[in-house]
């Protein structure tokens, strides 16, 4: 049936189109000497002449890779509006990273590559980088290598690591700033940012550089490419490798400070220190919660809780993290032509990465999400008894802190005896603030990639040419924390902790059984700040093998393929219009993707799903939650899914001056997906030989992937209230194709060395697949009060969305589940800005001048409903933080501006960066912390401030072939703009590095 479908489109698409790609190689511009100036990029593509183009065939000086177009042999086409950054322009900036170039683009938000494991978009995706143009999502750009798709690796949000792809052997960018499903098909909503390779690179490329970074060891790069292109042979090989050193929070000043400043500065109420009760034996409360008398002198900050003053210990867990974590990544490429006869090549390509986060730096230990199950608590406590961890008097822990601190455990009320503490499940955690007592709890990440294409192309004909091609991607992405065990804490509280711990046979505290202490006078010292706590006593402090007991790894590994099989035909029709020939492109395309994750023993529900499987060994319990702490756990799942795709694309020249597109595609998804149809229409119009215009209108999609069609969530950990909580996202099998329409237009003017283009976009998207808003369900749900809406029978859907560890309030959730679902719909406009000028003879050398930006009109999200009420009413995500929302931070300007000056064999840049203000339009962060004596308003953070640096380059070639090149980026040492949020800046917009300086050597062989 759906091949059918896709023969009757087939002939569809023949009709409306008329087919027929001349194919062509790539040609990309060599990388220009030290003190040559060529016209910088990305930069205004060149307005086409009024003269008559040469015949599409003639491929050895005009063939060249048009990204937006499936016809090749012609000249970049400025209908397109395509940005151009070419090895050159990179090396003119200092040569940036990835991540660096990705955040300076002035049509990006959101983009992902710094350490940024406190936002859920970033959650597990150390050392991984993705491109979001727009700020639409990352998942919403279409990334290609030679135009050529790559699988997506297989974290939470569905991204290409553009990390590991081969920088050493790339020639130039390409940034399509339009939609283009009509010629790529799904993702390409955006656009897209494509990667070609130096094809004609010749010889032996070396470079290498490295980075000074205050507080850090330093990054460095290292890399080599080889060209060969004579006779029927063609070569390109490259090496490349990166380490990136790791550079910790209490190493900036700025991105860690006290309570009173920001409470969101990496503060939590569930930490160690924390608050207890004493409780009778059968668990209920002899008393009110206490405040550890350590709190305050190892740091903590003694907090109210409805109204009541010591309610809460807030510990700082940032000194254990870093602002960007270690990672080693290398990248290796060849890619290999032969002309089998004249007319026909053979391509094949082979590309393998790998990175690794060998230290993923995080808390000692997390707060305890779920409560002990009962077999691990005293036969009395029944259902009334306080919720928590019950510590025992006969701990010596318990013994001697009540010795020490007279009248905090009273020995018996009324009459009662107490018979011991119970610290809270949400509030308490085993370690904190004095470490993890030998243990070292950070995690890892590793990524591998490997790519093979394949490709057959040649000429049918003087007017027809032929491309078959295949490609095989395969991308493994292995994450591991540690986490602790639910049970095994509560044991070791109660005497039954430790590796050799008979606790069928032994008694508490003997026989190998250790005692785990949680009270203050078990830690020496703030690992941290260093500060000694004066109640520490060491005859009751923990044992290092009793801790590592505690702990156990969760680990995923999750495996993504994607495999695209695709045949073409392209070139002239007879048709000749007073422009010139008619051109067309027409082809189909399969692509088979498919998903599989596996979690090792402690985090998979198949093996453990109950808090007491690893005790007890029962597997019979609801909810099934597993064994572990905090970081969740989850079934094994492998799904695979087919597209079919047809595609058809018409260029025809009206006039010398008037340029008319066309392009549709048609994919099928089967299923309950069913298919999408999506045409393009661009035209250009050369009104005079210095001005041109242009603009589009077409239709994109993208198909929702397919493991958010199968049964399953994840869990990502978001605050909600005044910690950290679980957060479910499940799939949804009845999602549909997000569609969106998209308009431009613009104008170019090209006047002696002055080019400049302004381009309008529009996108206007429905069916957007997002995850309900976390920010909007709590606070339609608790409102101000904290638990406003608990009884209200018309929000009874949404609280079942909550499990809470005692009352319904906000600070009592244990977990929220939350779902995909086709949501809201978004409108984003704007403006993009690009002039340069280039002028040769000035004192001598040659002067370049340029600015490129973004200017955002508006990001209108409409109203999402979940369980029927309205979470997140329409609102303008424009100079916005949008934490929490389906938005990422929309500043309403960016931009980089430069200007650059060669004279013999020198050349040098300034370059400025410009990242607009914007606000924090959350309201709980700014209103009276009640929390803190007389309850003041922290105002500071309302108003992320605009962020600005300059950035300068020096290059020079005092030997033929070997280039040095000097830079100092953030000259000024500029803090990122304060924000209310763990790190105290923004890690999506900002950069925590300060001032750098960089050195680098290039030889050519």
């Amino acid at each position: 049936m759906r091949l059918r479908s896709c023969l009757l489109t087939s002939g569809a698409l023949l009709t409306i189109l008329s087919p027929l790609p001349a194919l062509a190689q790539v040609g990309d511009l060599a990388v220009p000497p030290a003190g040559t100036v060529p016209a910088p990029a990305p930069s205004v593509t060149p307005p086409q002449s009024t003269a008559v183009q040469p015949p599409l065939d003639d491929r050895v000086a005009q063939d060249i890779i048009v990204t937006g177009s499936l016809i090749r042999g012609q000249k970049e086409d400025a209908a397109l509006p395509v940005d151009v950054i070419t090895a050159g322009e990179l090396q003119r900036q200092g040569s940036p990273s990835v991540v660096e170039l990705l955040k300076a683009l002035p049509v990006a938000n959101g983009t992902l590559g710094d350490s940024n494991q406190f936002d859920n978009r970033s959650q597990g995706a150390e050392g991984i980088a993705s491109i979001n143009l727009r700020g639409l999502g990352p998942s919403r750009t279409l990334v290609l290598l030679n135009s050529r798709r790559l699988v997506r690796a297989g974290n939470g949000v569905p991204t290409v690591d553009v990390n590991l792809l081969p920088l050493a052997a790339i020639g130039r960018i390409d940034i399509l700033k339009d939609g283009a499903a009509a010629t790529y098909g799904s993702d390409a909503i955006a656009g897209v940012v494509n990667f070609i390779t130096n094809r004609s690179l010749k010889g032996l490329v070396v470079s290498g550089d490295y980075k000074g970074i205050r507080g850090s060891g330093g990054d460095w790069t290292a890399s080599a490419a080889f060209g060969h292109n004579e006779g029927a042979l063609r070569v390109l090989a490259s090496f490349g490798y990166q380490h990136r050193s790791e550079l910790m929070v209490t190493d900036r000043d700025f991105a860690i400070g006290p309570y009173t400043s920001s409470p969101e500065n990496g503060f939590t109420q569930s930490g160690n220190p924390g608050v207890f009760l004493p409780v009778f034996g059968n668990g209920q409360a002899a008393g009110g919660l206490r405040l550890d008398a350590g709190c305050v002198p190892l740091g903590g900050v003694a907090l109210a809780s409805n109204g009541v003053p010591n309610q809460r210990c807030g510990n700082q867990y940032l000194g254990f993290n870093a602002l960007t974590d270690t990672e080693d990544r290398l990248q290796a490429y060849l890619e290999v032509g032969v002309d089998l006869t004249p007319d026909v090549e053979l391509e094949v390509t082979a590309l393998y990465g790998w990175s690794q986060v060998p230290h993923q730096r995080s808390s000692p230990s997390f707060t305890i999400l779920q409560r002990p199950s009962p077999y691990t608590l005293p036969a009395a406590f029944g259902a009334t008894a306080q919720p928590g961890f019950f510590v025992p008097t006969s701990n010596p822990g318990y013994a001697a802190y009540a010795a020490a601190n007279p009248g905090s455990l009273p020995t018996s009320v009324s009459r009662i005896p107490v018979a011991g503490a119970t610290f809270p499940a949400l509030l308490f955690r085993p370690f904190l603030l004095g470490g993890a007592n030998g243990v070292d709890s950070s995690g890892w990440r590793e990524s591998e990639s490997m790519r093979f294409t394949g490709a057959l192309t040649g000429a049918l004909s003087d007017a027809l040419n032929f491309d078959v091609s295949g490609m095989f991607h395969q991308y493994t992405r292995q994450t591991s924390n540690l986490d602790t065990i639910v049970d095994r804490v509560q044991l070791a509280l109660r005497g039954f902790g430790g590796p050799d711990c008979n606790r069928i046979s032994g008694a508490a505290g003997t026989n190998g059984c250790q005692f785990l202490n949680p009270f203050s006078n078990a830690i020496e010292r703030n690992v941290v700040t260093g500060v000694a706590n004066p109640g520490y006593n060491a005859s009751v402090a923990n044992s290092s093998a009793l801790s590592q007991w505690l702990y156990e790894r969760s680990r995923t590994t999750t495996r993504t393929r994607l495999f695209v099989g695709e045949a073409s035909i392209s070139g002239r029709t007879p048709l000749t219009l007073p422009g010139g020939d008619v051109a067309f492109a027409v082809g189909g395309q399969y692509r088979r993707e498919t998903y599989n994750s596996m979690q090792g023993a402690f985090n998979n529900l198949e093996i453990n799903p109950c808090r007491d499987t690893p005790i007890t060994g029962n597997v019979t319990c609801s909810p099934q939650s597993g064994p572990l702490a905090y970081l969740g756990s989850s079934r094994p799942l492998a799904v695979n899914g087919d597209v079919y795709a047809l595609f058809a694309e018409l260029r025809a020249p009206i006039l010398n001056t008037l340029d008319l597109q066309l392009a549709a595609r048609y994919e099928d998804y089967g299923g309950g997906v069913g298919s999408t149809f999506n045409p393009k229409a661009t035209l250009r119009w050369q009104t005079t030989d210095w001005l041109a215009l242009r603009g589009s209108v077409g239709t994109t999609f993208r198909g929702p992937p397919d493991t958010l069609l199968q049964d399953g969530y994840v869990t990502s950990l978001q605050v909600i209230g005044n910690s950290s909580r679980a957060v479910r996202v499940y799939n949804n099998p009845n999602l549909r194709p997000e569609k969106a329409t998209n308009y431009s237009a613009g104008a170019i003017v090209k006047l002696g060395g002055v080019s400049l283009s302004v381009d309008y976009f529009r996108y206007e998207l429905t069916d957007l697949i997002v995850a309900d808003p976390v920010s909007g369900i709590t606070n339609a749900f608790f409102g101000a009060s904290g638990s406003a809406n608990c009884n209200n029978p018309a929000f009874a859907a949404l609280r079942a969305r909550f499990a809470f560890d005692g009352a319904c309030a906000i600070n009592n959730v244990a977990r929220l589940d939350t779902f995909y679902l086709n949501g809201a719909k978004v409108t984003n406009s704007g403006l993009d800005i690009l002039a340069n000028y280039d002028q040769e003879d000035v004192l001598g050398g040659r002067l370049g001048l340029g600015v490129t930006a973004t200017y955002v009109i508006d990001y209108k999200i409409s109203d999402q409903v979940v369980e029927g009420v309205l979470v997140q009413p329409t609102f303008d995500a424009v100079g916005k933080l949008n934490y929490q929302t389906s938005a990422y931070p929309i500043p309403r300007w960016r931009g980089q501006a430069y200007a650059q000056f060669g004279v013999d064999g020198i050349d040098g840049r300034f370059t400025f960066n410009y990242v607009d203000s914007y606000v924090d339009q959350r309201t709980a962060p700014f209103a009276p912390r009640v929390e803190l004596p007389g309850a003041p308003v922290i105002a500071r953070g309302k108003k992320i401030g605009a962020w600005s640096t300059v950035d300068f380059t020096l290059r020079a070639e005092p030997i033929e072939g070997t280039t040095i090149s000097l830079s100092v980026l953030n000259i000024t040492d500029r803090d990122p703009s304060f924000a209310r949020l763990d790190l105290n800046y923004d890690p999506f917009t900002g950069n925590a590095l300060g001032r750098q300086w960089k050195i680098g050597v290039t030889k050519k062989f």
